[in-house]
């Protein structure tokens, strides 16, 4: 019974991965790059979309908000790529088989 409740419970998981890097072309981009250096390295994203504001604390306790933004690449391969930027960095890549 446990092994079917963990199995149903990774079912909806099983259609997207997260990375930590990105390969475009023969370039790699990675978490920590700016968005100047994704779009030189991969050019222009199918999709843009502004996300809104994220509210972070600072290493002394200083807040302030930043924007937050997934840009979509691809399909390549049959995968589509989704890359989010808080504050013009990049935090996460994440990927999806294109239907």
């Amino acid at each position: 019974m446990r092994s079917f409740v963990t199995v149903a419970l990774l079912i909806p998981l099983a259609g997207q991965a997260e990375a930590a890097s990105l390969r475009c072309n023969s370039k790699l981009i990675s978490t920590g790059n700016l968005t100047s250096e994704v779009l030189d390295r991969c050019g222009e994203p199918v999709d843009r979309s502004f996300l809104g504001y994220r509210q972070v604390v600072g290493d002394w306790g200083q807040r302030s908000e930043v924007a937050v933004e997934e840009w979509i690449y691809g399909p390549w391969n049959g995968m589509l790529y989704f890359v989010r930027f808080e504050g013009n960095r990049l935090t996460t890549i994440q990927s999806k088989r294109s239907n």
